[in-house]
């Protein structure tokens, strides 16, 4: 049977290879054709067989093209992993659709089998409704660069997505006439994706990045959230039948993109009041387009039926200022039809707040119409009412359609579509701070951790508020001030909700945290009045480094242990959100140290929450690749620290995991119902006892993390050359042009070391080269040094026992599988010292074949990733189209990194190596 499936899919790849050759052909002749295809089969045919002759044939090939005609090779290799991501997407899709119909077992992690599984396990009806009513779960956009992909390469993917899911079911009823029809739509479409650009001419604007984020929202969440509650509905009625379980709402989404002013310069005070309005006007729309298109479906009539007094009330208003401006010269329109006359007004108070933000974003002035909303809370009591007039006349069934899709979004989005995080680096803060505090006499950088802490809430206890319109402060504490000014106005303007939390990156010290609270008490967002603690804010502090990791507990003590923290804390819901990095701690100290420090931090921090009566949320920083803390999020949610996973989390989603999970309303709601019922199966120890961890894996996890660190820093701290050789073998310097993100690829300009380099150009640098070591290194020599000394008996039991190792080495054989040490080699060729080189890439290899060989053994998979055969296939399907472009890519940089060449001479070999990137990582899926 899945033979059978993945010949379905494999017939659909060559379709659309097909059609993208016949395309080539058209488009650009057959010399393109034809140099494609010689790359394509040659190198199939070195996988199957190693050919010196003909490798050198294909190298001499490769080597004799024009920057123009390896461009255009380079395209054609793009848009076919682009055309097999789509048809593995669809695929999937499809198959999901077909165990529905069937009503055969579902998919691991499906909503249904959840709350199967719930039952069949003895929890009461009672007991789901409280893991219900505690249930969280937030997605958190960002703008981190590693999507190359333009929007509109994506709405081009999006309709041939379509065309492919109609294909499917023509060939189900095998109509030829529809199925040549849509054959000729998917050339037409291909031919377009062909023409179109692949990479960006310009670096995109913060601008940009914000509209990309909402891009999704109408491209696909606005459909699929309101059937991810569907069908939690429909799995709770067929399973708890007897139990009337209400399904809250449980699905948030936060964004970065705007509010993320760490290291970005053009992120400002302007730019998230931007964001804002943008995100606001986004929603307001889809509201305003549900709205319309539900007064056309009530067109119930109050002499057929008993509509409850209230709706008619207010559907006969008598403003006739707002009458006359929804129903014009029509004032009596719609009088025997109160649910669509109300919905005609509820559209004309849309259009009014639509109306304010339009002015606001063109710069106009412009007074909020009386008739606008005031709130969200408003528009949701309206559609409330026709939703409780509905059911009373035995409507419940048509109030449960549409409508109940509104309420449902409106719930989840409110006025806002995203609570926006703000966050800011603390040093930042820090000279902030000293700055204002200068000019009360008071030396801050002068004083000890302890005298901080006690100056900062002292003042934020105070009503104190140092008058700063006429003092002479330096241009970025002006700029920090503003921002939280803009977060007390935009509360009030858009959302009380708008703003999520804000996040201080590289938090050292408690002093961090104070000096948000003390500049967020300049804004009147907290502190006290008469004698009464109010707070506007919440603060997460971000552990990144290892280091950081091991301090996590005692900087928390120092604010919880502050009376003043402590209640204003209180007072914002009593609820400390503390987010862990995942990126620069596995950057830092590898990914085995990183993932344990990370998992010890966690119970740490919950423990004391605990033991201070306060609620903690834990706030995961992962990236799109393993290496920064990301692979399949249902398992990864399983997978935290026994107990600290309670009903509420927050991750971060970033670069191509966005495109990945929400180009396509089908995915969206396969992804987010995987979040969903991961979270919901973490949290069962809201409502039963849990296992504690098994002492002994503790302390063979702290080994084995401690000799992977160690071997991961030997190769990135203490080897000779190493960074240069990072800058010359791989083109982690010009991923910085490929025009993906508005922010900086380093902290510090000029600096190229490990601590300045982010974590994504870091990550997506290796990726290009094939070299995925920061995702595995030192778990080979960890395992191994384990296994010499003491046998691979305990490494197996916790394979089987422990979802958080068995996690870890599952998300490992994805990326060995992803390293390609032949083509890591020729990587490595570039090196301009060559006895270094050779040193670093044969630790790299030598570790490689370790890894393999030592969690093939402990797993007892015949090969990587036997575990998870579909995702094992699709890497090797693509495996033989990447060696051709990583081939091209290594003579390009041999090239435009050649400095005996004239600039103009390299410069002609850029735009190839740009495309070329863009392409390996299209082929490599989560590449950062």
């Amino acid at each position: 049977m899945a033979e059978n499936r993945d010949k379905q899919l494999r017939a659909r790849v060559k379709l659309l290879g097909n059609i993208l050759g016949k395309v080539i052909e058209n488009q650009v002749g057959k010399e393109t054709y034809n140099a494609v295809e010689k790359l394509r089969k040659g190198y199939i045919q070195l996988q199957k067989e190693d050919d010196p002759n003909l490798r050198q044939e294909l190298t001499t090939f490769i080597q004799s093209q024009t920057s123009e005609q390896l461009n255009l090779i380079i395209r054609a290799f793009n848009v076919y992993f682009s055309l097999v991501n789509l048809a593995e997407e669809e695929h999937q899709y499809h198959e999901r659709q077909s165990q529905l119909r069937s009503d055969g077992p579902l998919w691991p992690g499906s909503v249904l089998n959840t709350i199967e599984e719930f039952k069949e396990q003895g929890l009461s009806g009672s007991q789901v409704q409280t893991l219900l009513s505690k249930l969280n779960y937030i997605p958190v956009f960002t703008a981190h660069p590693t999507e190359s992909k333009r929007r509109s390469v994506m709405d081009n993917l999006r309709r041939i997505f379509l065309d492919i899911s109609a294909l499917n079911e023509a060939e189900n009823y095998n109509n030829g006439y529809v199925i040549d029809t849509l054959h000729q739509q998917l050339e037409s479409q291909i031919q377009v994706l062909w023409q179109t650009d692949e990479v960006r001419r310009q670096k995109p604007t913060v601008e940009d990045e914000i509209r990309n984020g909402i891009y999704y929202f109408r491209q696909s969440l606005f459909d699929a959230v309101p059937n991810v509650y569907r069908y939690m509905d429909r799995a709770l009625a067929k399973h708890y039948p007897d139990d009337k379980i209400e399904t809250p709402n449980f699905l948030t989404f936060g964004s970065w993109i705007g509010g993320d002013r760490d290291g970005n310069p053009f992120v400002t005070h302007d730019t998230t009041i931007h964001a804002l309005l943008l995100q606001s006007r986004a929603v307001m729309y889809e509201y305003q387009k549900r709205v319309f298109d539900l007064s056309s479906k009530l067109t119930h009539s109050k002499h057929l039926c008993h509509i409850s007094q209230e709706v008619v009330n207010r559907a006969a208003i008598v403003d006739t200022d707002l009458i006359k401006s929804v129903f014009n010269s029509r004032p009596e329109r719609f009088r025997d039809e109160p649910y669509r006359r109300f919905l005609y007004l509820i559209h004309g108070k849309l259009k009014h707040n639509l109306e304010h933000i339009e002015a606001q974003l063109n710069g106009e002035p412009f007074d909020k119409s009386p008739f606008a909303y005031d709130s969200e809370d408003d528009f949701l009591n309206d559609l409330q009412i026709i939703f409780d007039s509905l059911c009373g006349h035995g409507d419940k069934n048509v109030a449960e359609a549409e409508l109940l899709d509104l309420i449902r979004l409106v719930k989840t989005f409110g006025f806002y579509l995203m609570r926006l995080d703000i966050r800011q680096e603390s040093t930042v803060h820090t000279e902030a701070v000293a700055d204002l505090l200068q000019h009360l006499n008071i030396d801050y950088n002068a004083l000890s951790e302890q005298e901080r802490i006690d100056v900062l809430a002292n003042h934020v206890a105070s009503a104190t508020v140092i008058d700063t319109q006429h003092l002479d402060l330096q241009d970025m504490t002006r700029e920090v001030l503003e921002v939280f000014n803009v977060m007390r106005q935009m509360r009030q303007e858009i959302s009380p909700k708008a703003f999520n939390n804000y996040v201080i990156s590289m938090t050292h010290e408690a002093s961090h945290i104070m000096e948000v609270l003390f500049l967020a008490h300049q804004a009147g967002l907290a502190g006290y009045n008469a004698g009464q603690a109010y707070c506007d804010i919440r603060i997460s502090p971000l552990f990144e480094t290892i280091v950081d990791l091991e301090h996590i507990v005692p900087v928390t003590k120092a604010l919880f242990d502050n009376n003043t923290y402590k209640e204003l804390l209180a007072a914002s819901g009593n609820q400390q959100e503390i987010m862990l990095g995942y990126s620069d701690s596995a950057k830092d100290g590898g990914n085995l140290s990183s993932a344990w420090s990370l998992y010890q931090a966690q119970q740490q921090i919950m423990k004391l929450a605990d033991a201070n009566g306060i609620d903690c949320r834990l706030f995961h920083g992962r990236g799109g690749t393993l290496a920064r803390g990301g692979g399949p999020t249902h398992h990864a949610i399983l997978s935290q620290p026994t107990g600290t996973v309670r009903g509420s989390i927050k991750f971060t989603e970033q670069g191509e995991v966005l495109s990945y999970k929400y180009s396509n309303a089908e995915t969206a709601m396969y992804e987010l119902s995987l979040g969903v019922t991961g979270l919901m199966k973490a949290s069962q120890n809201l409502v039963k006892p849990v296992t504690a961890d098994n002492s002994k894996y503790l302390d063979i996890m702290q080994q084995l993390a401690k000799d992977g660190e160690a071997c991961y820093r030997e190769l990135t701290d203490h080897t000779d050359g190493f960074f240069t050789f990072f800058y010359e073998a791989t083109p982690v310097t010009e991923i910085g042009l490929l025009n993906i993100g508005s922010r900086p690829s380093h902290r510090k300009k000029g600096n190229l070391s490990k601590s300045s380099i982010r974590a994504i150009p870091w990550i997506f640098g290796w990726a290009q080269a094939r070299l995925t070591f920061p995702a595995w290194q030192g778990t080979g020599f960890a395992i191994d040094q384990w296994i010499n000394q003491h046998g691979e008996e305990e490494l197996k039991a916790m394979y089987k026992e422990w979802p958080f190792f068995r996690a870890q080495m599952s998300n490992i054989q994805m990326a060995l599988s992803k390293t390609n040490l032949v083509i890591g080699k020729e990587y490595s060729k570039l090196g301009s010292d060559q006895e270094i080189a050779q040193n670093i890439y044969n630790q790299i290899a030598t570790e490689h074949t370790r890894a393999c060989k030592r969690i093939l053994e402990i797993s007892e998979n015949e090969y990587l990733m036997a575990d998870n055969p579909t995702i094992a296939l699709s890497l090797k399907r693509r495996n033989p189209y990447l060696v051709p472009l990583n081939n091209i890519q290594i003579e390009i940089l041999r090239r435009y990194k050649d400095e005996s060449l004239s600039d103009e001479d390299r410069n002609i070999w850029l735009t190839p190596l740009l495309n070329s990137i863009n392409a390996i990582a299209a082929g490599m899926r989560n590449t950062g």
